[in-house]
């Protein structure tokens, strides 16, 4: 790769919520681990599994190099200390070669020192294999806790190689993994003859520098979506829940409005755990009721449509107050151009990285798709476009980073199918399939805090990870 390439930020891909980013992330924000929920039987479900795995790789048009990195399971193991460690660090060597074949295929100027570390780590993965074989001498706790810790740093070391910004860091990684495997290589011959903890202390830092890396993520285009995790089974069967995108960490409220229509009382949980328990925290009587499932809870504020109208209304769960409401021109409302379920879902509000949106159809569009962005404060329509897919022929939509994604249906068999990008004001047919595991979906809205999608599924509420491709910028980038 050329010098100006080097300066160029990497492209990697990460998920909302079956990683380990998700299992640290996502469900210590809403409350899914298995150390703070233990008592419902759905918990069992919804337990986040960690570590990471390369999902692909690319080059874009101007020359980034791109990869996707998707989380795998990772599995916990009783086994004595140093066995565990021990087979940790030697499938981290392993994970390591695979990602020098990584940068082999990125890097033009390191290509001969790859082919030479290529076969180095084949000799040492098959004396790792030989030492996964002996059981009887290799069966310590620490070894394992290493080698698992060094299955999450396997997408992590393609990003790093990715990222440089000059030759000196590749170097340095580079000496880093050559001391592992001299270590290993002597461990190998007499356990016990190395410094255990300065070696995790090692391994740490590795992971601190490369996480560091990926909080550079900017918005991405979404590839995958994985799931479900069901969460609770409550309610009727058409409904919303969500969470606020823009509430800090410590803010894991969940609200929850049962029903399409008919209903004003909006339910409030202070965390996901509270939720699956049923630890109510506050009910809200709005003013009006609700049509549809499609609202959206934005930095404090739910925004709903009001029944039998085309009105949009900003409620404060602080004050209590209707905020703002306005008449969104031209939307059809009441049944007229819903989601191919009905339930009065003619108006969806959602919200993503960029902002607040409604998604509706009119008339003057010929009953296709018009994405609306909308002033959070005064819910003045800011800027509009009009698709050419129509309404009544999609299942659910969502916003992700500006771009509308729609499915073709609600029932078993929907995928996305179609997505609108506002930035460049055109679209494409995709085919990103997705387990509707309860066979009828009557709300999907993504939440960007969380990188997921929370869903309505026959009476159950549920999580989709997603996937996304991202762009890491450095401060070298214009």
């Amino acid at each position: 790769m050329s010098p100006p390439l080097l300066k160029l930020g990497a492209v990697l891909s990460t998920m909302a919520m079956i990683s380990n980013w998700m299992s640290q992330t996502l469900p210590s924000l809403v409350g899914l681990n298995t150390t703070r929920i233990t008592t419902s039987d759905t918990l069992t479900q919804i337990s986040p599994k960690e570590g990471w795995q390369v999902y692909s790789s690319a080059q874009d048009p101007d020359g980034r190099c791109i990869c996707t990195v998707v989380a795998p399971e990772q599995n916990l193991c009783s086994r004595d200390a140093k066995s565990r460690q021990l087979r940790q660090l030697l499938e981290k060597v392993q994970n390591m070669s695979q990602s020098i074949e990584v940068l082999n295929l990125r890097t033009q100027r390191d290509f001969q020192y790859v082919l030479k570390m290529e076969t180095q780590m084949k000799g040492l993965k098959a004396k790792f294999r030989q030492i996964e074989d002996d059981r009887k001498t290799l069966m310590t706790k620490h070894f394992q806790e290493l080698k698992e810790k060094m299955d999450e740093l396997l997408p992590l070391i393609p990003v790093l190689e990715q990222y440089k910004t000059d030759a000196r860091l590749i170097t340095q990684f580079k000496e880093e993994i050559r001391n592992l495997s001299t270590v290993l290589t002597g461990i190998q011959e007499e356990i016990g003859a190395y410094d255990y903890e300065e070696l995790h202390q090692r391994v740490l830092s590795l992971e601190t520098r490369l996480r560091d890396c990926m909080k550079k993520l900017t918005c991405g285009k979404l590839m995958k979506i994985t799931g479900p995790i069901t969460v609770k089974i409550s309610g009727t069967r058409f409904g919303a829940w969500m969470t606020d995108p823009l509430a800090s960490e410590k803010n894991n409220r969940v609200w929850y409005m049962d029903s399409y229509t008919n209903n004003k009382i909006v339910r409030e949980y202070k965390s996901i755990a509270d939720f699956v328990s049923g630890a109510e925290s506050r009910t809200y009587n709005l003013p009006f009721k609700w049509a549809g499932t499609n609202h959206v809870v934005y930095n404090g504020s739910l925004y709903f449509n009001k029944y039998q109208s085309n009105i949009i209304i900003k409620y404060s769960f602080d004050t209590g107050r209707v905020l703002a409401q306005r008449s969104l021109e031209y939307a059809g409302f009441h049944n007229v151009y819903p989601y191919t379920w009905g339930g009065f879902s003619d108006i969806d509000l959602m919200a993503d990285e960029i902002g607040l949106w409604a998604v509706y159809a009119t008339n003057q569009n010929a009953g296709n798709i018009v994405i609306s962005q909308l002033n959070q404060d005064t819910l003045e329509v800011l800027k509009s476009w009009s698709t050419g897919y129509p309404k009544r022929s999609a299942g659910e939509s969502f916003m992700i980073c500006g771009t509308l994604y729609v499915t073709n249906s609600h029932l078993t068999g929907a995928k996305v199918y179609y997505s609108y990008s506002t930035k460049t004001s055109t679209y494409e047919y995709t085919d990103i399939p997705f387990h509707n595991q309860y066979f009828h979906i009557s709300m999907l809205d993504y939440n960007a805090r969380d990188r997921a999608l929370y869903a309505w599924n026959n009476g159950h509420q549920v999580l989709f990870n997603v996937t996304l491709f991202h762009v890491i910028k450095t401060e070298d980038d214009t």
